[in-house]
């Protein structure tokens, strides 16, 4: 039976002294408090759970690792806070060089408003629902490029194709690509370099990715629900890249999509600068999806 949640809230000066009762070492008070008031005990808590121990049964216990300082945990949470900040960077990248693929082959291929007619998708994709989704988003949109076709062109919210990629979300763009035909996809997988489907299943992971980051979700050890089909692909599976539901598995996505742009070595550069640090430690390489010689994978290289 479900008990009552009767936990009282802790004032920040409680909050510090719980962290010390368990074991953890404060330096300096001043600052602890002053971290607890800009980032929430409960937020914070997130990276205290891998310097806690673990008992015989290796469940985790309220205890710290001894030896274990508040600097740490801070660090932990500094260094996920800008590992989220490098995706979203390469995320406008990558969406943005998505969009135009998608948009310049749709509009070439069955012209401006070709994407209204369900006969150029799959004849499994549910177009209504879709062509619904993006005509929402379109209503919604503030742009000044959709307030001058309001005002000029009939048939609103219907917009040609390269202004409907410009007002869909990551979402929908994935929904999109995942119901084109076969022919348009290989189409799109030509100009990447790619033989396979797996760009369908990349997107889906990334718009999860992209809304962890949006609600500033703990990423760097996250095991993510959504995860790629395995792809015949030595460079994509164990031992080289250990597992596809970290997120070395998401940067190395990253990293490809951005090499295809002319572009992406600064971004890598910076990123290999931000992880080296805690990458020295073998469980924090564990925790990301690591290789050992992970600045040596031939996608990140």
């Amino acid at each position: 039976m479900l008990e009552a949640y009767q936990k009282p809230a802790l004032t920040f000066t409680q909050q510090l002294d719980r962290l010390v009762e368990r074991g953890l070492i404060i330096d300096d008070r001043a600052y602890a408090l002053s971290k607890l008031k800009a980032i929430n005990y409960y937020r914070l808590s997130a990276y205290c759970y891998p310097f806690r121990i673990r008992d015989r049964y290796s469940n985790v216990t309220n205890k710290f690792i001894p030896g274990t300082n508040f600097d740490e945990v801070v660090r932990l949470y500094e260094f996920d806070r800008q590992l989220r900040l490098m995706v979203m960077d390469a995320m406008e990248m990558m969406e943005v060089f998505i969009r135009t693929l998608i948009a310049y082959h749709l509009g070439h291929t069955y012209g401006p408003f070709g994407h209204t007619d369900a006969s150029n998708f799959h004849s499994t994709f549910d177009h209504a629902q879709w062509l619904e989704k993006i005509k929402e988003e379109a209503e919604r949109s503030s742009d000044t490029f959709i307030k001058h076709y309001k005002r000029k062109y009939s048939g609103f919210p219907a917009l040609p194709i390269w202004m409907t990629a410009e007002v869909m979300s990551l979402g929908s763009l994935s929904f999109c690509f995942k119901g084109l035909k076969g022919n348009d996809k290989q189409a799109i997988y030509r100009q990447l370099g790619l033989r396979d489907n797996r760009l369908a299943d990349w997107l889906h992971q990334l718009t999860y990715i992209r809304n962890v980051c949006a609600h500033h979700g703990r990423l760097w050890n996250r095991a993510l629900s959504i995860r790629p089909a395995a792809v015949p692909d030595r460079d994509w599976n164990p031992p080289i890249t250990p597992k596809n539901d970290r997120i070395f598995f998401v940067l190395l996505v990253l990293r490809f999509l951005l090499k295809k742009m002319d572009n992406g070595e600064q971004w890598r550069n910076q990123c290999t600068d931000l992880i080296e640090p805690i990458a020295r430690e073998k469980r924090w390489r564990l925790a990301m999806g690591l290789p050992e010689d992970w600045k040596k994978h031939p996608i990140w290289r």
